[in-house]
């Protein structure tokens, strides 16, 4: 899902960095404060983990009281996204659960809105409040079509207000 918002925005003209929450692999990049303040908008995504992010990002943010006190990620664009194991896994209260710490920072939140067609006919994933992915049992399934093109209107809807407010 990350990468089919980050390739929407890089075809849009934006320069994307994307971030882990921690180092599995060795072309993964942990996220700093500094990219935070950094950055013109900020797409953030989980897993689900029972209705709630993974206890990596959790635990992130946690750490941002810093530049929450000074106001530094005031009225930077964001949206979230994230996936699960099944349709009725949590997706939607782990996106409402993304969206609080962006809140409490004062970020706009961008949700799906309803001139995204495959919003209201996907039997897979995606929501009014992000984007989602049913990932299968195993963790396997691809996206499926439905879920890309959701995922490229967030890109593509993140990039417009990022320029509009640039």
């Amino acid at each position: 899902m990350a990468h089919e918002i980050s390739d929407t925005l890089e075809y849009l003209g934006a320069s994307v960095k994307l971030r882990t929450f921690e180092k599995k692999l060795s072309h993964d990049t942990v996220v700093t404060k500094q990219d935070l303040i950094e950055c013109d908008a900020l797409a953030f995504g989980t897993p689900t983990r029972f209705g709630m992010m993974a206890a990596q990002a959790k635990l992130f943010w946690e750490t941002t009281s810093d530049i929450w006190l000074k106001g530094q990620l005031i009225d930077k664009p964001a949206c979230v996204f994230s996936s699960s194991s099944s349709m009725h896994g949590g997706n939607e209260a782990t996106l409402l659960n993304l969206s609080l710490p962006l809140l409490h920072h004062g970020m706009m939140l961008l949700g799906v809105p309803y001139d995204v067609p495959e919003l209201i006919d996907t039997t897979t994933g995606g929501t009014p409040y992000g984007a989602t992915h049913v990932a299968g049992a195993d963790n396997t399934t691809k996206l499926s079509n439905t879920e890309i093109k959701i995922c490229q209107s967030v890109g593509k809807r993140l990039f417009t207000i990022a320029s509009k407010l640039k």
